[in-house]
């Protein structure tokens, strides 16, 4: 028997391919309520004959956090808990039963496990902790894009977290990202004291090639008093440094690139840009050191800036790479072999595993000759 009432809701555009897959999943709800923003193929068709309640809204001018608000107003005021979930998004089955068990009375939100991408084997590349399950009343979305729940409610904010309760995410990379950037402009100039914003608002510059714009928008990031989360700092830092190498300050990309290892060098993300760039200048010594003190690093913080990356074969092929170039041949071939171990179908690595073993067995037979 379900001890609450449990309401999904969505908004949708232009999404009918998702629609089945959707909706096995969210089936366990006892109500599925959509706010179709204006498709025009057949997502709301299609919905409706999968039992979900369709409302067919405009936003204008459009806001991510207002239609998602507006959907919320759909949910009726006598359910429990809200869950807010899109249609490239799928709960692995069982979530309502998870959910049940953790939540408990005077709980506003809930926390669990968000794969943002999978490897073709399924298993996480990416995740982190989500946040998108509350209840009906004293939370509403705030932010044109990026948007988040915030709380206005009567009685104190209480968290949980929801073991086993997985959401994996299968986006549309056909999509554009174009309406993000005028969003995040929007979204600094409504709240210029936002860090987290202008951080998006920063690496999205990035993304469109606008390393100027990066470089005085991170700048002012790293400015802000509320900026202190060292791990988004130290990105911020890498994506300056990035900017800078784009636009052919070498110089002042290093300087950036020290100074994002300074910030947090509890995290692999720095260490890798800096073995990069050693990489790329030939600077096999100091290669070698980044990737190696990177290695050394064995825990994810598990937050939304980790780079599988830097948990991928990377740090270990630059190791072997530098290794081998400083004549450390032994030890460039047992970084080899890990770096194969990462990736098994990967062609270069295997190439280079007999290209080192080659040189091992070269530099052998010379020191038994002299």
């Amino acid at each position: 028997m379900n001890h609450y009432k449990i309401c999904v809701y969505a908004i949708s555009k232009n999404e009918e391919q998702f629609v089945d897959r959707w909706m096995d999943a969210v089936s366990e709800a006892d109500q599925v309520i959509v706010t179709d923003t204006g498709s025009t193929d057949h997502t709301v068709e299609k919905l409706r004959e999968r039992g979900a309640i369709v409302y067919e809204e405009k936003i204008s001018p459009w806001r991510f956090d207002t239609a998602r608000n507006v959907a919320m107003d759909h949910v009726p005021e006598d359910a429990d808990i809200c869950v807010s979930n899109d249609l490239d998004e799928v709960f692995e089955s069982g979530w309502r039963k998870k959910l049940e068990q953790s939540w408990q009375k005077g709980q506003t939100k809930a926390r669990y496990m968000f794969n943002f991408s999978l490897n073709s084997d399924g298993t996480p590349r990416k995740q982190f902790p989500m946040e998108k399950i509350h209840i009906r009343h004293g939370y509403r979305w705030v932010h044109p894009v990026h948007e988040v729940l915030e709380y206005t409610g009567n009685i104190p904010e209480k968290s949980v977290w929801v073991n086993g309760l997985i959401l994996n995410h299968y986006p549309d990379l056909k999509k554009p990202r174009s309406q993000y950037l005028p969003l995040l402009e929007l979204s600094v100039a409504e709240n210029p004291f936002d860090d987290r914003a202008t951080f998006w608002l920063g690496r999205e510059y990035v993304y469109h090639g606008d390393y100027e714009k990066a470089i005085q928008t991170l700048k002012k990031h790293l400015l802000i008093p509320s900026a202190v989360w060292k791990e988004e700092r130290s990105a911020s830092m890498r994506f300056i440094a990035h900017s800078y190498d784009r636009i052919g300050n070498k110089k002042e990309a290093r300087s950036w690139l020290f100074r994002a290892l300074g910030e947090c060098p509890e995290v692999r993300e720095p260490y890798v840009a800096l073995a990069k760039a050693a990489y790329l200048e030939q600077n096999w010594p100091l290669c070698y050191a980044m990737a190696e003190r990177g290695l050394t690093i064995t825990e994810s913080t598990g937050s939304y800036l980790v780079d599988p990356y830097s948990w991928g074969y990377a740090l270990y092929d630059y190791c072997a790479i530098s290794g081998y170039r400083l004549g450390m041949f032994e030890k460039a071939l047992e970084y080899a072999k890990k770096a194969l171990e990462k990736d098994p179908e990967n062609e270069r690595l295997k190439n280079n595993i007999l290209l080192i073993e080659q040189k091992c067995k070269t530099d052998r037979t010379e020191e038994v000759s002299s």
